[in-house]
């Protein structure tokens, strides 16, 4: 069974004492393709440290990440700009809009995702959004950005079953994690109605660990938890979701 970890921060100082186990203990349970979304800058290294450790496993994005937009927000997309033009990436991301930490930025953030939009589109290249608390804003700019070059994953998908249908329309696939788990996440109660088509697999580990790890350190072992809960929404076997999944993620990435 080949499963893809579409979204996992596995240079994250959460795993600076067991990195290495903790990517082994991943592989060991059939995750065996890890997709790196960028932050920022200061972490450009960590990345690149971690591909040339995990050649045939690890696939590095290229993004500035919504929460990481500040002052310096064009510095850090000229960052992004000359290294997609370097080297080889998978995807332009996170990107995206998030207005549950801090409004300030709005404009820049908006900013900042129209251009890292057009970006992935002079390179051929997916996106991955970070949406928190800002669908409407998103969609607009997707609205206006729409055309045949525009695609990618709409990261830890929250949304509800309209929304879905509108991620899906701009040529998204939705990517479920943990919070299909959780009580609350809702998500899991219209899930079945979305064509397995249009999802890929991720936990955005170390955060939003799923159901029993709920609380804890997030790690990639654990969407083995979101197929056995996508297993049951669908009533498939797990073997079926993992291969759907991971081909899904094949036609977004590209590898």
């Amino acid at each position: 069974m080949l499963i893809t970890d579409t979204h996992t921060h596995l240079y994250s100082e959460a795993f600076d004492e067991d990195r290495d186990a903790m990517i082994q203990k991943a592989i060991d349970s059939g995750v065996e393709r890890f997709f790196i979304p960028a932050i920022d800058s200061t972490y450009t290294e960590a990345m690149f440290n971690l591909e040339e450790q995990y050649p045939k496993n690890v696939f590095l994005m290229m993004g500035l990440h919504p929460t990481h937009v500040k002052e310096n927000y064009k510095e850090e997309l000229a960052h992004v700009e000359k290294l997609l033009a370097d080297r080889r990436f998978y995807a332009v991301g996170e990107t995206g809009i998030d207005l549950y930490w801090d409004k300030t930025f709005l404009k820049q953030q908006q900013e900042a995702f129209i251009y890292q939009i057009r970006l992935a589109k002079s390179h051929g290249l997916p996106i991955v959004i970070h949406s928190r608390e800002s669908f409407d804003e998103i969609f607009e700019i997707l609205e206006q950005e729409r055309d045949d070059e525009l695609f990618g994953i709409f990261h830890c998908f929250t949304g509800t079953l309209d929304q879905a249908h509108r991620a899906i329309g701009y040529n998204m696939k939705l990517g479920i994690g943990g919070v299909a788990t959780f009580k609350n996440g809702k998500i899991d109660q219209f899930l079945n109605q979305i064509d397995l088509k249009h999802i890929v697999l991720e936990t955005d580990s170390p955060y939003l660990a799923p159901v029993p790890y709920r609380g804890k350190r997030n790690e990639s072992a654990y969407i083995l938890e979101v197929l056995e809960k996508l297993s049951s929404i669908y009533g498939i076997s797990k073997e079926e979701i993992a291969a759907i999944t991971t081909e899904n993620s094949k036609t977004v990435f590209g590898v």
